[in-house]
């Protein structure tokens, strides 16, 4: 898997693009953390508020453990 990063420093958001496919629905699984679905329900990317305090859940997503959300 390859992951895309892009960090805005100047609002503190970071976007985790997992997958180059458009979002179909969003789901916020934490606060300040929304996840992109794509249209086959699997994550397509992590949008972080408040970036540089979430170093841990970054890295999770980045190394692929973060948890899984099943598509409602």
């Amino acid at each position: 898997m390859s992951v895309s990063l892009s960090y805005d420093k100047s609002t503190d958001s970071l976007y985790i693009e997992l997958r180059p496919l458009p979002a179909k629905r969003t789901r916020e699984i934490a606060e300040d953390v929304m996840l992109d679905l794509g249209e086959d329900g699997e994550p397509v990317g992590y949008d972080l508020q408040h970036a540089s305090a979430k170093r841990d859940l970054i890295l999770s997503i980045i190394l692929g453990s973060a948890p899984k959300v099943a598509a409602e």
